[in-house]
């Protein structure tokens, strides 16, 4: 198989690498933004910036300028950019009359647009901006780092179209990797964008030092929010009981190399939203769509308490203290995952 992957950050990057690695040999091309990196990457066959250390395979063909010349002779075309670009991605490539299944590998909502009062899911963004294009997402609990070094991992390859789940099975699915299919392409890019937002939660409960229980009751509450949310807008609920539900949100809720739970860590020691980010280095895509998802499910009345807490303190309107106060004061309920 022949995929071009467009997006050089650390998830593009390591997913090249999986690619690559694969038993049947595929033909990788790994297009760069930047041509200064593009050069860097080919001389000393690493992503120094995004995954030092990791060297990519000799079938990984480094390339920058033209997508065009990227995708020409693609079988699947995958996203490894962050949300915020995937429409004008989507938008060029549909203009191109792109003939091969496009994967994206986002894991966010989009913020409201001029033309949307709401902000949108990936595949909602699809709709818009290339409905010609026959589209999927590759998601689940998945650190890049771990993916480029060939540790064990799960992903979920979810589209509507069955040939388009074979496709990304037979690209990625071997003796270090399993990809299951499914066809809940809402649910499975609901989970990815919103424990984004719980690991921030979680990494305030955890920089709070509130203990185990407290995370362990976060972590439960979160999905039920997940749910609710995901359920609203028409996914499974079986879904956020599996890999890009549950899976994913105990590993960014927990996992040490988790970008969304170091947000939450060093915003409950007390630094401003603005230095962690800098300090970052790489994109944290729950600090910029728990806006989008309270907003979302303001509209079709699914309560959120949770996220609407990270809102609050993102928008610096609480501070990391009065947000587990204003969570513990809430008045007693049912417990339901619905």
């Amino acid at each position: 198989m022949s995929i071009a992957i467009l997006g050089a950050g650390a998830w593009g990057t390591a997913v090249a690498i999986a690619a690559a690695r694969h038993p049947a040999q595929h033909q990788v091309t790994l297009w760069v933004r930047d041509a200064t990196q593009a050069q860097h990457m080919r001389t000393h066959r690493s992503n120094q910036r995004y995954l030092d250390g990791v060297l990519l395979p000799q079938n990984v063909h480094i390339v920058d300028g033209a997508l065009s010349d990227a995708v020409g002779n693609a079988d699947l075309v995958i996203l490894g950019t962050p949300v915020a670009a995937l429409r004008p991605m989507l938008t060029t490539l549909d203009k191109m009359g792109l003939q091969v299944p496009v994967v994206w590998l986002c894991k966010g909502i989009e913020p409201a647009q001029a033309s949307t009062a709401i902000g949108l899911l990936p595949h909602e963004v699809q709709r818009q901006a290339a409905p010609n294009i026959v589209s999927g997402v590759l998601s689940g609990p998945s650190f890049a780092l771990e993916v480029a070094q060939n540790l064990p991992t799960a992903l979920v390859a979810a589209s509507e179209h069955q040939h388009v789940q074979d496709m990304l099975i037979g690209a990625f699915h071997g003796k270090h990797i399993r990809v299951y299919g499914n066809n809940d392409m809402i649910g499975v890019e609901v989970g990815g964008a919103i424990k984004n937002v719980l690991a921030i939660a979680t990494g305030i409960c955890d920089g709070l030092q509130l203990g185990l229980n407290a995370r362990a009751a976060l972590i439960t509450r979160g999905l039920a929010e997940m749910s609710r949310f995901g359920v609203a807008l028409g996914g499974q609920a079986s879904t956020f009981m599996g890999l890009s539900g549950v899976g994913d949100l105990v590993l960014t809720a927990t996992g040490g190399l988790s970008r969304n739970r170091k947000v939450g860590l060093l915003l409950a020691e007390g630094h401003p939203l603005g230095d962690i980010l800098a300090k970052l280095g790489h994109v944290a895509e729950g600090v910029y769509c728990a806006r989008s998802v309270e907003q979302r499910a303001q509209q079709i009345g699914v309560e959120m308490p949770i996220t609407s807490a990270v809102v609050r303190l993102l928008e610096g309107r609480t501070s990391a203290q009065e947000l587990v106060l204003q969570l513990l004061e809430r008045d007693p309920g049912s417990e339901s995952l619905r």
